[in-house]
């Protein structure tokens, strides 16, 4: 049977880290989203998000779209937009990485890049403003709940198959944070004890894909209930963790991934035992123009 691009995905590979953990009792596996169709685990709630708003009736193929970004879920929207011949303007801080600004123009969207000074709350700030001009509408990945659903009908149930019901801990970067209330939502449903971690950065790190929030932006969709811990890395850490995916584990990831694999080899470490499963968000070839990998 034919398959189109969305149909390709979810159902991404959970992989064992082979050195970085030395604690023998216990497991860490690395659930591998840049291999979604769009490099990036942002594929699962961009696809969801459209989809939903198109059944509802909220959007049809008039709609004009306009999203703040700060990446990964652009390029998600711009691949899914195309696909369904929607119109997309997406916004974004200048400093970003030009492999992001290409890869959406590729899909055929608009780009439209905000001071760095104001980062992704610019980006966010600008949206909000041409939607309140009437002339957009914004699907809000901060506070859209077809987000962390994405997340809850196929995040969720894969780690919790793929691990034949045995995961014991889950970890994930936060960001807009709908990965980590979706997972969360569901292997709480199936195992209550099952401890779920939170990575953000040290106060003052700058680290793409992982933030902490200031209270005015803080994403309506996050439920501090659904995170048993938060860990925080700085951003030498996970600098130097994306390094070691790379040369250690075979994993070409972002600095996102190495934030959330520098908490999760720590937990590792703390563990006395236990099954361990933390996100790669995305590849690293989308970095390449960036500092991270230069040694």
């Amino acid at each position: 049977m034919s398959q189109t691009v969305l149909d390709l995905i979810g159902n991404t590979p959970l992989v064992e880290a082979q050195n970085l953990v030395k604690n023998p009792n216990v497991k860490l596996l690395f659930k591998l989203e840049g291999q979604n169709p769009g490099g990036s685990v942002k594929d699962r709630p961009a696809y969801n998000m459209i989809r939903k708003a198109l059944e509802r009736g909220e959007i049809s193929k008039e709609t004009k779209l306009i999203e703040a970004t700060s990446g990964n879920t652009g390029i998600a929207l711009a691949m899914v937009a195309r696909l369904l011949d929607l119109d997309i303007e997406l916004v974004m801080p200048e400093n970003s990485t030009v492999e992001r600004v290409k890869t959406m123009r590729a899909y055929g969207a608009k780009v439209i890049l905000t001071g760095a000074d104001r980062g992704i709350e610019g980006s966010r700030d600008y949206a909000e403003e041409q939607v309140e001009k009437g002339r957009y509408f914004m699907l809000n990945q901060f506070g859209n709940d077809d987000n962390w659903k994405a997340h809850y009908h196929s995040t969720g149930p894969e780690i919790w198959r793929d691990t034949d019901q045995k995961v014991t801990h889950f970890v994930s970067s936060m960001g807009t944070t709908g990965t980590i209330m979706g997972t969360s939502t569901f292997l709480k449903e199936k195992n209550k004890n099952i401890q779920i971690v939170g990575v953000q950065p040290k106060d003052g790190a700058s680290i793409p894909g992982i933030r902490k929030w200031p209270q005015e932006y803080l994403p309506a969709i996050f439920d501090r209930n659904k995170v048993d811990e938060i860990m925080e890395v700085s951003e030498a850490e996970a600098r130097k963790m994306t390094i070691r995916l790379a040369e250690e584990e075979g994993i070409f990831a972002g600095m996102s991934s190495g934030g959330a694999t520098a908490a999760a080899v720590r937990l590792c470490n703390e563990l006395k035992s236990g099954i361990v499963v933390s996100i790669i968000c995305d590849r690293g070839d989308r970095y390449l123009s960036s500092d991270l990998f230069d040694q």
